[in-house]
Formats: structure tokens, C-alpha cells, sequence
């Protein structure tokens, strides 16, 4: 997927982080810009799990990082031969490559890596036949494709393989022939009866007028007529080698398609190979990598929805190139090399913006989409009662509830019913829809669920505390907050975790009880928490 733009919400996503990331993929594969792949980089939560359900949609592409992988790369993809082809073969097939490709991969018959032959493998082999010209159980097929020769005394399938000394035998020479010998002559009768009376394992007639009178002779010799002259059959013969047995099976280093570029970059470095086998999830041989693809590597294109905010977007985003970034809360701190796309808006909900790209484009999403467009719209707003809504949003909610045929209300009380379980471990409870910020030199998260049981949730009071504690702690934030919103009394309780001055001040409150505080009215992380501490630490 080298050429796909991955949508990508923030961490620990919620309702509008999911849907608006979908929404605007589909919004652009529909007008055909490219392939938009919504994407999110953590776990659903449980209101966004059942609006997904309810509407008959898949969640999108899990991710981990957009770091460069090898996937993103252009490598190469020369021929994949099996280890029974002959060198000669493989030779062939280098020739005809790019000169960038320096080896081909060699693989068994399912298709995962046996091996590795080069051309410097190939030479080095036909030096060592000078020294030791034998060649031992060639299969007589390879044997027959490399001479592009036929078998004369018998049926081809009579004899399986080839092996022995090979020996040419030149005009004038009486060199003794030796039994289980590969014989190479012209026309000469007298070598090639010698031949047979040793049992030489094979004849071969080179260009021979002799071949005639040998025909369907009774022996156990193999007689093969080759169009060649002595000088080449002799050089084919030792190309007629399986290749797998010349290739480079020990201590190969190779990649997966998975691997990130940076960490391929250190081992390839350390290396002394000039081509490195790729495989796939199923460990089959998908191309081959060369130190060349390291040097301007294709990066991989994102577009941010709902934050643009590095301690809230995905691994490795400074490896990504950033195309577009759609949101709607305030500008923060992600950097782009290049100008982008870039809407914000003060709206209600992210997907809102979406909704109304829709409407410029004269588009309308397909029911089901629209019908989860605008419960992801009441989720972010809270039933359009967060100070965060406006009339846009409700505008644009209605509009997408009335094409899909859902009642705003109904879907509302099922949504925020479903919400988080109160059961889950406290330290599962505060990973839901959970946020990273830094204020000046300040840093804390926050996280909010957003309900219509409050009180089962604050039966568990003392649990979360400690799990808010913990977690601060671990991750040195000066203050950590959970948002218990109950849509029902329009206001949120405030568990917290660190110096209870900093919520006194903020949010100019006295009665503050075991670090929880019921804040009447407060119902936007956004719009009201955020901007209180930000006064306090401005």
C-alpha cells in the first residue's frame, strides 16, 4: 500500500477521532483523489464499538507508527527462481536485468528463501570446474536444457542423472577414459567406441556427423547430440548445475516487508552484502534490497483529524510526510515541511468539518455512514449541550440523522449508555479517551468518559485515585484529571490526582473532597478545562 494517505486520529481515541477519520477517507476515495485508508492508533472504546456495530461498519487500519517501512519503498522485484533451475539459467536471468540488480533469490518449492546467487557466485564457480572439472548427479533435464541437446540411444526418462569427471577428447589424444567419465568428442569414432567399452557415464558427439550411427545403440552410457562445439558443450556442462547448489545458503541476511527502514539502515551498514532478500508475513520471497533504496527512502503520507498535536499522534510522525490536518481544537505544536491542507475550525466536532466538506462537494455520505456521522457528532457535542457546540454542528447532525433515518435522541441515551463499563480495571477506566498536554512548562492528561451512570463509576472512586496516581507518577505529569460527565445533570466529576491547589485555582473551587469535585455546567475538556489551566499556568 505505497501509495496510500492514512487518516489518523489521536491516542486512545474517541467516537470523533474514529468516525471523522472514516468519513473524510471515504469523502476522498469517492471523489477519486487516491487511497485514503482511515487508520487509528489505539483500541476503540466501548461507545465507539457499539456505534460501529449498530451501523455495520469495521473499525479502521490499527497501526502502530508510521515510521518508513521497507513496504514504503520502491525495491526490487527480480525473478524468484526454484534452487533446481540450472546456472545457466540464473545467468540468463541476471543478464537481463537492470544493472541495479546484483542477485537473484533463490527459493524452495514453497516459494520461502533457500538462497542467494550472484554473478560473482556464478564466476567463482565456473573457475573452480577449471581445477576440478566433475560434475556430480546433474538432473538429465538440466543437463539436456543446458547442451540444448537430445538423448540418441534410449528414451529421455531411461536415465536420470548425470555425474563424473568430464573429458574432452581432442583429435589425435589417446587419453585414457575413465569409467563413470562425461566424454566430449567431434567425429571421432574410435574415442566414442572407447567410451562405451569404459562405460563412460555419458558421450557426448559435438557437432558430429557420428550421431547417426550411435542412434538407439544398446548401452548403459548416456549419448547426447549437442549442437555446440566441444569448447562450449564442455563450459555448459558445468551450467547445467542445479543453482541451488552454488547459491549462498549460510548466514543470509534478509528483511521483512514490516521492518522500519532506519533499523534496516544500522544492519545493512555493519553488513558487506550487496542485496538483501525481502519477505513477506508469510515468509515468502517478495523482492530484494539494495543499499541504493536507503539513500531517499518514500515516506509515508498522513493526515491528521482531530488534534494536531505531536504527544497525541502516532509513532514515528516525524518520519511521515503530513498531507492535510482537519481539527478543531487549538493550534498546537506539529510541524510540516511543506505547506498542507489544513482546516480549523471552532466547531463542536471534528467530524462537523467533515460533514460540511461533504455539502461543498455536493456529496452525500451512504445512510449507514451518515447515521454514524451524526452520532459521532452528539458524542463529541453531548447531545449538543458542551459550550463547545454550535449551531453548525446541530445543523449538520439533524441533516445527517434525517438521511439515515435514525431519531438524534434515541441513538444519543443507547450511545452514552454503552459507554465505558464501570467494571473494567481503574487503570483501563483512565486510558479511556485520554489526552496528553503541555502547558508552558506543565504537562498532564486528561481523560473523560462520558455517561448516564455517573454514580457507578464514582462508586469506584477511591480505585481510580489511586490508578491517576500511579500513572502520574510513572509518567511525571504535574497533575492528572479524569471527566466523569454525566449528560444527564449537565456536569462532570473531577476526579484528579496531584496538588489540589492547581484545581482550587483553576477552577475557583472550595469544596473539593478527597480529590473529587463536581464542576455543574463543565462538560468540554476543549473548551473549559484546558483553558482554565492554561490561565493558571500562562
Amino acid at each position: 500500500m505505497m501509495d496510500s494517505v492514512y487518516v489518523i486520529g489521536h491516542k486512545n481515541p474517541d467516537t470523533d477521532s474514529i468516525v471523522s477519520s472514516m468519513a473524510f477517507a471515504a469523502l476522498n476515495n469517492a471523489l477519486g483523489n487516491s487511497n485514503y485508508v482511515a487508520a487509528r492508533i489505539g483500541h476503540l472504546n466501548t461507545e465507539s464499538s457499539f456505534l460501529l456495530n449498530h451501523f455495520g461498519f469495521k473499525p479502521p487500519l490499527y497501526i502502530r507508527s508510521v515510521r518508513t517501512q521497507i513496504a514504503d519503498i520502491d525495491y526490487d522485484q527480480p525473478p524468484c527462481l526454484d534452487a533446481s533451475v540450472p546456472v545457466s539459467y540464473a545467468w540468463k536471468m541476471l543478464q537481463e536485468q537492470t544493472d541495479s540488480i546484483s542477485a537473484l533469490p533463490i527459493t524452495s518449492e514453497n516459494g520461502k528463501l533457500y538462497g542467494l546467487v550472484t554473478s560473482g557466485g556464478i564466476a567463482e564457480s565456473d573457475m573452480k570446474s577449471v581445477n576440478h572439472p566433475v560434475v556430480e548427479a546433474i538432473p538429465i533435464f538440466n543437463f539436456l536444457s543446458a547442451l540444448e541437446g537430445h538423448i540418441i540411444n534410449a528414451e529421455e526418462n531411461v536415465f536420470d542423472e548425470i555425474s563424473g569427471e568430464v573429458m574432452i577428447a581432442l583429435p589425435g589424444c589417446d587419453a585414457d577414459i575413465h569409467a563413470g567419465s562425461v566424454v566430449l568428442c567431434a567425429d571421432q569414432p574410435s574415442v566414442a567406441d572407447r567410451a562405451l567399452e569404459a562405460k563412460a557415464s555419458c558421450l557426448i558427439f559435438c557437432r558430429s556427423t557420428l550421431a547417426e550411427k550411435y542412434r538407439n545403440i544398446s548401452s548403459d552410457t548416456c549419448i547426447i547430440f549437442t549442437p555446440y562445439d566441444v569448447y562450449r558443450a564442455a563450459r555448459m556442462i558445468f551450467q547445467s548445475v542445479p543453482v541451488g547448489r552454488i547459491a549462498c545458503t549460510e548466514n543470509l541476511l534478509y528483511f521483512h516487508l514490516t521492518d522500519y527502514l532506519d533499523d534496516v539502515r544500522d544492519l545493512v551498514i555493519k553488513s558487506r552484502f550487496r542485496s538483501y532478500p525481502i519477505l513477506n508475513e508469510e515468509e515468502k520471497v517478495v523482492g530484494t534490497l539494495s543499499r541504493y533504496h536507503l539513500i531517499r527512502p518514500r515516506k509515508k503520507r498522513v493526515v491528521l483529524v482531530d488534534h494536531n498535536e505531536v504527544s497525541q499522534s502516532v509513532s514515528g510522525l516525524e518520519q511521515a510526510e503530513i498531507v492535510g490536518i482537519i481539527d478543531h481544537h487549538r493550534l498546537a505544536d506539529v510541524q510540516t515541511g511543506n505547506p498542507v491542507f489544513f482546516r480549523n475550525e471552532p466547531v463542536g466536532s471534528t467530524t462537523s468539518i467533515v460533514a460540511a466538506m461533504y455539502q461543498e462537494h455536493g456529496l452525500m455520505p451512504s445512510p449507514s455512514l451518515a447515521g454514524l456521522m451524526a452520532a459521532a457528532i452528539i458524542s463529541d457535542t453531548v447531545m449538543f449541550k458542551s459550550p463547545t457546540c454550535t449551531q453548525h454542528d446541530k445543523i449538520l447532525a439533524e441533516r445527517l440523522a434525517r438521511h439515515a433515518g435514525i431519531d438524534l435522541n434515541e441513538i444519543g441515551r443507547d450511545m452514552f449508555a454503552s459507554a465505558a463499563s464501570p467494571d473494567k480495571p481503574a487503570e483501563e477506566l483512565i486510558g479511556v479517551d485520554q489526552k496528553e498536554f503541555h502547558l508552558g512548562s506543565h504537562s498532564l492528561a486528561i481523560s473523560q468518559i462520558t455517561t448516564v451512570e455517573a454514580e457507578r463509576f464514582l462508586e469506584r472512586k477511591a480505585e481510580i485515585i489511586a490508578a491517576l496516581e500511579a500513572e502520574r507518577k510513572a509518567k511525571k505529569y504535574d497533575i492528572m484529571l479524569m471527566m466523569i460527565t454525566n449528560v444527564l445533570r449537565e456536569g462532570t466529576d473531577l476526579l484528579f490526582a496531584g496538588d489540589e491547589e492547581i484545581i482550587r485555582n483553576a477552577f475557583g473551587v472550595d469544596e473539593i473532597r478527597n480529590q473529587h469535585v463536581f464542576l455543574p455546567h463543565v462538560l468540554s475538556r476543549k473548551k473549559q478545562i484546558v483553558p482554565a489551566l492554561s490561565q493558571l499556568w500562562g
